[in-house]
């Protein structure tokens, strides 16, 4: 049989356990009760629990997921909230006999802390939340260089050091967009990668996307959520950066938000030279990762296409936004702008 192209953890579909099966596992195993409410999610069955002792996640994992990258992520967010109690990320909540996964037969089930807060996709974008991400993620970034895991090297196709094996989905993007992504891809896996590949590994969120992350509402700019760990891989720390920059693009302006978040990141978890010259190129890898996985994924996940196809406009302008500023004098721009943002205090 020929391997699916995507790989088995985004070619499968969610579990699907019956709720009253669940709600049953959170009472023998966690001795919570409460009502389930689903919540959407692209390749995991995910609740949220409500008790009379609060809200909580219940996240049972795609049964494709093998147990040590189960274990690789909820290892690194105990490892996060052991050394910044501050940064909003969802705590592991142990079983009542101490263990933080229980599997199952349809896959490892975990319960985590429910963070409050809206959504950034709901927030209207600005510097000072530019800001705030960029200083979110560095600081982030500062934790996950010190943790390490068997499981963390493992191949993700969202991952942006492998937008390389992405040309076997290209038949599922709108002919509009097919020739343009193959051109870069062309000029990714000549240039891009053999430079990215020379620059040190760590692992990273991943996946910095505004719907996980979450901004108070009374001050849209203070996050109070960094959620899904599911993305996390060992790849280079630029990637983590230029995964957030993909969502911060503003047509008329590339450099509006992307100046504030990269400014803030170097601040605190300051960037080298050869980092900062890959980003442009970074930054649209992964908008075609983006517009090409989500394609994919929606023709094979009809049902699930709303929601897997929630990042695409998006992604689809900032992808216009920078190929049509793609001559090399361009580039050069964008990096010198970045470049100097970096060199400078915010005003």
């Amino acid at each position: 049989m020929t391997p699916d192209p995507a790989g088995s953890l985004l070619s499968l579909p969610p579990p699907c356990v019956p709720a009253p099966a669940l709600a049953d596992l959170a009472l023998r195993h966690w001795g919570l009760t409460g009502t389930l409410h689903p919540l959407t999610s692209e390749r995991d069955q995910n609740h949220r629990l409500d008790t009379a002792d609060g809200a909580f996640t219940l996240k049972l994992a795609n049964p494709a997921e093998p147990a040590p990258l189960t274990e690789f992520q909820t290892l690194a967010l105990l490892h996060v909230a052991q050394r910044t109690p501050d940064l909003p990320i969802p705590r592991v909540i142990p079983t009542c006999d101490g263990h933080p996964i229980l599997p199952t037969p349809d896959g490892a089930l975990r319960v985590l802390t429910w963070l409050p807060g809206t959504p950034l996709a709901l927030v209207p974008r600005s510097p000072t939340l530019a800001a705030a991400i960029g200083e979110a993620l560095g600081r982030l970034d500062v934790l996950l260089a010190g943790f390490q895991h068997p499981a963390a090297d493992h191949r993700l196709l969202w991952d942006i050091r492998n937008a390389g094996d992405l040309a076997p989905l290209f038949p599922a993007l709108p002919d509009d967009l097919s020739d343009r992504i193959t051109a870069f891809h062309t000029r990714f896996t000549r240039q891009t990668a053999p430079a990215l590949a020379r620059l040190p590994r760590q692992v990273i969120h991943g996946d910095f996307n505004p719907h996980n992350l979450l901004a108070d509402v009374a001050d849209p700019a203070r996050l109070t959520g960094i959620l899904d760990f599911g993305d996390m891989t060992l790849s280079h720390r630029v990637c983590d950066l230029a995964v957030a920059a993909s969502y911060l693009i503003e047509p008329g302006e590339p450099t509006e938000l992307l100046i504030p978040l990269i400014r803030a990141y170097h601040r605190v978890n300051p960037l080298t030279a050869q980092e900062i010259a890959l980003l442009p190129d970074l930054i649209t890898a992964r908008l075609a990762t983006t517009l090409t996985l989500s394609a994919w994924r929606a023709a094979r996940y009809p049902e699930n296409a709303s929601y897997i196809l929630r990042n695409a406009p998006a992604s689809r302008a900032g992808f216009d936004a920078l190929t049509d500023r793609a001559s090399l004098t361009d580039r050069a721009s964008l990096t010198e702008a970045l470049s100097t943002a970096c060199e400078r205090p915010a005003p």
